[in-house]
Formats: C-alpha cells, sequence, structure tokens
C-alpha cells in the first residue's frame, strides 16, 4: 500500500503484456527463497520521503501495456516491445534527469554515468557516436555471442545481459530487436572518448 521506489524497473516492465508477466513470476516463482534479510533505503532527503514517489510516478511511469504501431511491421514492433518492455534496455542506455527518471528526449542515447557509474554507449543509429555503421547481422551478432564488428567484445553488465538474456532470445527476436534499434532517428550523444573512434 506504499509507494514502490523503482530500484526494480517497474517504469518498463509495466509495458509487458499480461502473459508475459505472469510467466515471469511462475519463473521467479520456480526458483528457491533466499533466507536475507531486505536492507533498508539508503536515500538522501528528499529522495529519502517515500510520499514523493507520487510525483515522481506523474512525471516518469507511463502506464501500460506496449501498444503496437500501426504502419509498422510485426518484426518492428516485437522489437520495440522487446527493447522498452522486456529487455528494457533503455534503464541502462537511457540518461537520466535531475530527478532520476529516463530523458525520454535522449531515448538509448547513453549515459555517461550509467548503473553503477559505467559509461553506457549511445545505440541509435547516429554514424559518429551511436551504432549507425553496424548492420542488422551486426546487432543480431553481438546479442547472440556478445562480440562486437570490430573484434572487441561486451564487458561488464553488457556481457552478464547477453550471457544470461539476449543470448537465450531466439534468432527471431534479436532481429527484431536489431530491426528497431536500426529504424530509430539518429541522437549525436558522445559518451565517451571511444565514440568518435567508431
Amino acid at each position: 500500500g506504499r509507494h514502490y521506489y523503482p530500484a526494480f524497473p517497474y517504469t518498463s516492465f509495466t509495458a509487458m503484456s499480461d502473459g508475459d508477466l505472469r510467466d515471469l513470476k511462475a519463473y521467479i516463482f520456480s526458483l528457491p527463497p533466499v533466507a536475507r534479510r531486505s536492507r533498508a533505503h539508503d536515500l538522501n532527503f528528499p529522495f529519502s520521503v517515500r510520499a514523493g514517489l507520487w510525483l515522481w510516478k506523474l512525471l516518469y511511469l507511463e502506464k501500460g501495456p506496449f501498444k503496437k504501431r500501426g504502419g509498422r511491421s510485426r518484426e518492428w514492433n516485437r522489437g520495440a516491445y522487446l527493447v522498452r518492455a522486456l529487455v528494457h534496455c533503455g534503464e541502462c542506455h537511457t540518461p537520466r534527469t535531475a530527478l532520476g527518471g529516463l530523458d525520454r528526449d535522449m531515448w538509448l542515447a547513453g549515459a555517461k554515468d550509467g548503473i553503477v557509474g559505467e559509461t553506457v554507449p549511445n545505440i541509435p543509429p547516429d554514424v559518429k557516436t551511436g551504432i549507425g555503421r553496424w548492420s542488422i547481422d551486426d546487432i543480431v551478432d553481438a546479442l547472440e555471442l556478445g562480440m562486437l564488428p570490430d573484434g572487441d567484445t561486451f564487458d561488464s553488465l553488457m556481457a552478464d545481459v547477453v550471457e544470461h538474456g539476449t543470448s537465450k532470445l531466439t534468432d527471431g527476436d534479436r532481429r527484431a530487436i536489431a530491426v528497431y534499434l536500426k529504424s530509430m532517428k539518429p541522437i549525436a550523444h558522445r559518451v565517451s572518448a571511444k565514440d568518435e573512434a567508431k
């Protein structure tokens, strides 16, 4: 009965279909329980005031479920659903506002100070600062194998995402994600010195 902090990315999961939510719940409930007390929230004022979350949710919570976009292919809509809801790429790849919400004008444009303080790359198809030179097959391979077009590999959190997430998707789902990403409007947003070297 109290406002829930968005440490669990419910702002993305709200876009999931009821069937996918039921499947996710069934999976979680199949795991053995862990006997560990939850840590108390360690937030500075004003974020420590839970009642303030009603305003935060008013600003940043777009209640789902995901709505298919007419005029777009079934594959594109599948990719948009995966990116926005199930895989929730925006939670890491989108910069945040001063209040910690996703900056929707910079959707997937990377973050200089992402989760655990790491730089997170720009993934719309900007040629200089994003993945504009990547082909659809390059994106599919990166999501399956963790290997980038230049032969380098993902590291840190994205390596975990590939190992435990995107590598388990079907080829069709990885391709749908790639189709969606390649269709996006390019956003020039330099998040690291390596961006200009691509």
